[in-house]
């Protein structure tokens, strides 16, 4: 008896802990898939029960020009502040990593505040400071938030590649006659290439997927996707705002699998 039940609680405890977790995607994916499944719902009226099966919403979507120039702000946006973040990211990295110096601790920390800080608080501060210095809101304004948000990611990234890679090759090419910039574009840089297109990829589905900070910043009259898909909840639940959030939401998964693919194959090539 008592054997019987020592094998039966470790089984009712491991069934609870799938139920638990199967409970807890559920809940996590279910208002995705709904958004998905209304946006090609042939009703006008955007919830359940569906009418039938539709393209309509989409091709309404891509006629409309505010949201049209949403999507290029966004795609400009985060290809800019990427490009960005992932230039200071690499050199940053690279000093952290490979070089000695004083304050190398408190810039290390600092790089790391982004993460650690409130996005509501990180973009209340650099509007508080721009008006500080009598700077209006700007384009400008949004390209720094988006990149500082961005670069801590890029950093920690290609630190951890930085880390798993031996000096020995970089040494081998200085003792071979190659200076260090051309060590670090010969050797270091098609060695860590991995790491700075996943940064880059991460840092740009971070930018795109953005609101909290977005919204600080932004200018009247400039709207990212994220901020124009809130300005058109205002008003009412249409079936344009679900063939939106559907464009989103296979963005946001494709671009890091995307990168995740790209790593993987830079990987396995060097």
């Amino acid at each position: 008896m008592s054997a019987g039940r020592s094998l039966d609680g470790p089984s009712l405890s491991w069934n609870g802990l799938r139920l638990l977790t199967l409970l807890v995607y559920v809940f996590m994916f279910a208002p995705i898939i709904v958004v998905v499944l209304l946006a090609f719902n042939s009703a006008r009226t955007g919830a359940f029960p569906m009418e039938g099966l539709s393209l309509q919403w989409f091709g309404q979507l891509f006629q409309n020009a505010s949201i049209i120039d949403a999507f290029q702000t966004s795609i400009i946006l985060a290809v800019s502040s990427s490009f960005l973040a992932t230039l200071i990211g690499v050199m940053a990295a690279i000093a952290l990593i490979r070089y000695s110096f004083k304050g190398k601790a408190v810039i290390n920390n600092l790089l790391s505040l982004p993460l650690l800080m409130p996005e509501v608080v990180l973009g209340v501060a650099l509007l508080m400071f721009l008006k500080f210095l009598q700077q209006p809101r700007s384009f400008l304004l949004l390209l720094l938030g988006h990149t500082v948000l961005s670069l801590p990611y890029v950093v920690l990234v290609v630190q951890a590649r930085l880390v798993g890679l031996r000096q020995h090759y970089e040494e081998a090419a200085m003792s071979l006659g190659a200076n260090r910039l051309q060590t670090f574009f010969d050797v270091t840089l098609p060695l860590i290439s991995p790491a700075i297109v996943g940064g880059f990829l991460f840092a740009a589905t971070l930018s795109f997927d953005n609101i909290t900070a977005t919204l600080f910043w932004k200018k009247p009259g400039i709207e990212t996707v994220p901020t124009k898909i809130f300005a058109m909840l205002r008003t009412s639940i249409s079936p344009e705002i679900n063939a939106l959030g559907a464009v989103m939401i296979v963005i946001t998964i494709l671009l890091p699998l995307v990168g995740g693919y790209v790593v993987r194959r830079l990987t396995r090539g060097r």
